[in-house]
C-alpha cells in the first residue's frame, strides 16, 4: 500500500509537469514498461454502491405579512397558513446488497414524505425509512431491488492523517461524482453540527448533495459518511467532514435491529482537561476528561468515580477531551461494561461500570401553555432539556424551532430537567420566552 501511495505522488508530479509543458499528445497507457497507476479499477467496483437521493416533503408556514400585528388588525384577517412543497438532494451508500439497506445522513431525509433512489444503472425506486438518529446525523433507508452492489465498512480507527481518501456522491445533483484528497485531521469535535461529533476532516471536495455519500480508502472500503462542509456560502474550500465508519456502523446496527438508537447513561458531567486544570491537579499531561459532577445512584457513583478524577482512557481508547469521552460512552449499549483508566491524586486507577438505560421523561408543551402546543420537551443527558418534537404548523414551528434544539431557560428561569418546566411556565405574563441553544449559538424567542 505504501508503494501505491508513492506511485500516486510521482504520477501527480508528472501530471503537473506535462500540464506545464507545450505537449499536446495524450498521456501514454504505459509509463516505461509499467502501466499508469489509476483509481479506476477500485472505483468501478465502488461507485455502483453509491446512490442518488431525491426527497419531497411539505411544510406549513404562515406568510411573513401575518407576523405583523398591525397588518392583521388593519385588514381584520385571520391567520392563514400555506403549505409548500420542499425538495432536496443527497447521496446514500448501499451497505447490504441482499436486503437493500442504504445508509445516509438524517438531515438528507428529514421531513421527507417521498424518498426516490436512483441507482448507478439508472433504475429509480422509492425507499422506506428503517430508522434515524438525529444526534449522529445517521439514517438507514431500504429499497427492494436485485443486482445491487455494496461497500464494506473499514476500521476508521486505523486511519491516519495523510491517508489518501476518495469522496463519492452527487454534488449539486451531478450523479456519481468522484473527488480525491487526504485525511486532513481526525477526531474533530466542538463544531456544533451534531450532538455526537468525532469527524474525519478531509480536503477531498465535498459540496451540497454529497451529504450521505461515501468516503472510501484506496481499497474501496467505507471509512466515513460525508456529512458537512465548512466554507463561505456552502461552497467547498477544501474542508469537509465525514462521520467515521465505526460510529456509523454502531448506529446502523441498532437502527436496523430496533429502528432507533437507545443510549445508555454513566451519570457524570465531564469537562476538558486544560493546562490550567492539569497544573492545579498536579498532572503532567494535558489530555483527558475531568469529572466535574457524579450523579448519585448512577453507575459512575456506584463504581466509585469521583469529581476531580481525570479519565485518560475508556475501553482501551485514549481520551483527549470531554467530547471523546462522551462519544465513546454514548455509543455503548445498555448493559455494556465501561472500563476507565483514571488519574486520582497522581495515581492511576482502573474503574469499571455498567451502562444503564437513560430514564427519560417527557412533557407536552400544550400542558404548559397554549403557545407551546405542538412541542414536546424531554430530559436529555448532562442535565439539559431538549425539544424532542415540533409539529408542522405550530406557533413554535413557524418561528423556526426545530427538534433537537436545547431549551436553556423558560421565562428567564433556568431549566435542567422536564420537572422544572411547569413552575417556569407559570412565570409568563405577556408571552412565553424561550432561550434556545442550537449548536454553538443561542437566542431568545418570544411566543405571543
Amino acid at each position: 500500500m505504501i508503494r501505491s501511495y508513492r506511485s500516486i505522488a510521482v504520477v501527480a508530479s508528472m501530471l503537473f509537469w506535462l500540464a506545464a509543458s507545450p505537449v499536446s499528445a495524450a498521456l501514454p497507457a504505459l509509463w516505461g514498461e509499467k502501466p499508469m497507476p489509476s483509481l479506476a479499477p477500485m472505483l468501478e467496483k465502488t461507485t455502483p454502491a453509491v446512490v442518488n437521493l431525491a426527497t419531497e416533503g411539505k411544510v406549513v408556514e404562515a406568510s411573513p405579512l401575518f407576523d405583523d400585528p398591525f397588518f392583521k388588525r388593519f385588514f381584520n384577517l385571520p391567520e392563514v397558513e400555506r403549505e409548500q412543497t420542499t425538495r432536496g438532494l443527497g447521496s446514500g451508500v448501499i451497505i447490504d446488497a441482499d436486503k437493500g439497506y442504504i445508509v445516509t445522513n438524517n438531515h438528507v431525509i428529514r421531513d421527507a414524505e417521498v424518498i426516490n433512489v436512483t441507482l448507478h444503472d439508472g433504475r429509480r425506486m422509492e425507499a422506506s425509512v428503517v430508522g434515524t438518529d438525529p444526534e449522529t446525523d445517521i439514517a438507514v433507508i431500504r429499497i427492494k431491488a436485485d443486482r445491487l452492489a455494496q461497500i464494506s465498512f473499514a476500521d476508521s480507527q486505523e486511519l491516519r492523517v495523510g491517508d489518501f481518501v476518495v469522496a463519492i456522491g452527487s454534488p449539486f445533483g451531478l450523479r456519481q461524482t468522484v473527488t480525491s484528497g487526504i485525511v486532513s485531521a481526525l477526531g474533530r469535535s466542538g463544531l456544533g453540527i451534531e450532538s455526537y461529533e468525532d469527524f474525519i476532516q478531509t480536503d477531498a471536495s465535498i459540496n451540497p448533495g454529497n451529504s450521505g455519500g461515501a468516503l472510501v480508502n484506496l481499497r474501496g472500503e467505507l471509512v466515513g459518511i460525508n456529512t458537512a462542509i465548512l466554507g463561505p456560502n456552502g461552497g467547498n474550500i477544501g474542508i469537509g467532514f465525514a462521520i467515521p465508519s465505526n460510529m456509523a456502523r454502531d448506529v446502523v446496527t441498532q437502527l436496523i435491529k430496533d429502528g432507533k438508537v437507545t443510549r445508555g447513561r454513566l451519570g457524570v458531567t465531564a469537562q476538558d482537561l486544560t493546562p490550567e486544570l492539569a497544573g492545579a491537579f498536579g498532572i503532567p499531561q494535558n489530555a483527558g476528561a475531568v469529572i466535574a459532577q457524579v450523579e448519585e445512584g448512577m453507575p459512575a457513583a456506584r463504581a466509585g468515580l469521583k469529581a476531580g478524577d481525570v479519565v485518560t482512557a475508556v475501553n482501551g481508547r485514549k481520551i483527549r477531551n470531554s467530547s471523546d469521552m462522551r462519544n465513546v460512552v454514548g455509543m455503548l449499549r445498555v448493559g455494556s461494561t465501561v472500563d476507565m483508566t483514571v488519574l486520582r491524586n497522581g495515581k492511576t486507577r482502573r474503574i469499571s461500570a455498567v451502562i444503564e438505560e437513560q430514564q427519560i421523561s417527557s412533557i407536552s408543551g400544550e400542558t404548559l401553555s397554549p403557545k407551546l402546543a405542538g412541542l414536546e420537551f424531554s430530559d436529555h443527558e448532562q442535565g439539559r432539556v431538549v425539544i424532542s418534537k415540533v409539529e408542522a404548523g405550530s406557533i413554535a414551528g413557524r418561528q423556526g424551532i426545530r427538534a433537537g434544539d436545547i431549551l436553556l431557560s423558560l421565562n428567564r428561569v433556568e431549566v435542567t430537567r422536564v420537572k422544572d418546566l411547569p413552575e417556569a411556565a407559570r412565570q409568563n405574563t405577556r408571552g412565553v420566552l424561550l432561550n434556545i441553544q442550537r449548536g454553538n449559538s443561542a437566542y431568545f424567542l418570544l411566543l405571543k
